[in-house]
């Protein structure tokens, strides 16, 4: 099987793929692919199953769709969108999915709302990534970008500011080193709805700095209200070819699988300017790594035998392996990935 990083630009034709797998499988696919299989022995299986969520975690879960329906059984029907973090809780909250995609963990007010909804969980770490910040490769004065300086460029404070030289004073005020050039600042990156939006306040430092300039506790978590926001990392890179100095960021794998297309801004967390790789990815000495997530619904396990089966084999190296891979993530360690696998072992038991 040939390498699928570049389909990540047109990564809403993989879960197409996945569903037409399983809506055109012979009558007998259960048969032959499924004893196949070495994680569930399930050679007739079928049903349906949903997941939504991150559109950062969409390729991985797409990609284990289609290896699931190819590898295991071509009569389970997958469906896969990412609608963004935020959006999938809510939707996993109210019992509409089985299994929830997520770039940052659960937060407290979701984790309520499953519980008032009565259903429990199951969370699963499965890949690193790294928040790229990424500008035209027009742009050639832009290299690396401080915490101060992301704050002037994207915080709570930076509405109104059209240009890059624009936030240099409120760059140095916060720490930042500013010298940003005379160009228009043209913003587009996730919105709200996005969980690359929550953990790029949190690992840049937005909110502590939009607290210690005074922003009131309830705007702090926030980014500017004035740029262009979507939940399509696809338009997001596309926005970064439409003009010589626009900004803005995605998942590793959507600004790598780019190539020349854009240009990737390395990241000064305190300890130098660091470029996203699978290196410094894994390791966390880029400032902007984070833990990609799925969460199962545990009543659903029983209920449905196609979501045992799918996480089972999501898990293997088969699985989350080749599809980290192959989308251009980052694989966990070996101890990680083998605590998951632990932890649904036990959960799923």
């Amino acid at each position: 099987m040939g390498k699928r990083r570049n389909g990540l630009l047109v990564v809403t034709m993989v879960a197409v793929m996945a569903l037409v797998a399983a809506a055109c499988g012979d009558d007998d696919g259960g048969g032959e692919t499924g004893s196949t299989t070495g994680a569930t022995g399930a050679a007739a299986l079928s049903g349906t199953l949903v997941i939504s969520g991150s559109s950062t975690v969409l390729p991985i879960s797409s990609l284990v769709a289609e290896l699931f329906n190819e590898d295991v059984s071509s009569d389970v029907s997958i469906t896969v969108d990412g609608p963004g973090t935020g959006d999938g809780f809510v939707l996993f909250c109210d019992g509409e999915t089985d299994i929830s995609d997520a770039s940052r963990p659960i937060e407290p007010e979701e984790a309520a709302a499953c519980k008032k909804s009565g259903i429990e969980y199951v969370e699963l770490a499965v890949a690193f990534d790294g928040i790229t910040v990424m500008t035209n490769p027009a742009n050639a004065d832009v290299t690396c970008l401080n915490d101060g300086d992301l704050y002037a460029l994207f915080g709570p404070e930076s509405d109104g500011i059209d240009t890059w030289d624009g936030a240099d004073s409120l760059a140095k005020k916060v720490g930042g080193n500013g010298g940003f050039p005379s160009a228009p600042l043209e913003i587009t990156a996730p919105g709200e709805e996005s969980g690359t939006y929550d953990a790029f306040i949190e690992l840049a430092g937005i909110e502590d700095i939009a607290l210690e300039q005074g922003v009131p506790e309830d705007d702090a978590a926030a980014l500017r209200t004035d740029y262009t926001a979507s939940p399509d990392d696809n338009v997001i890179i596309t926005a970064m070819e439409g003009s010589d100095s626009p900004l803005g960021f995605v998942g590793f794998a959507y600004a790598e699988g780019a190539a020349d297309q854009v240009k990737i801004i390395e990241v000064d967390g305190g300890d130098g300017c660091v470029a996203p790789t699978r290196d410094t990815i894994a390791d966390a000495s880029y400032p902007l790594s984070r833990t990609l997530y799925i969460y199962v619904n545990k009543a659903k396990i029983t209920e449905n035998p196609a979501v045992k089966a799918f996480v089972d084999y999501y898990l293997t190296d088969t699985g989350v392996i080749t599809a980290v891979d192959e989308t251009g993530y980052v694989e966990l360690p070996s101890d990680q990935i083998e605590a998951s696998r632990s932890t649904w072992e036990s959960e799923s038991a």
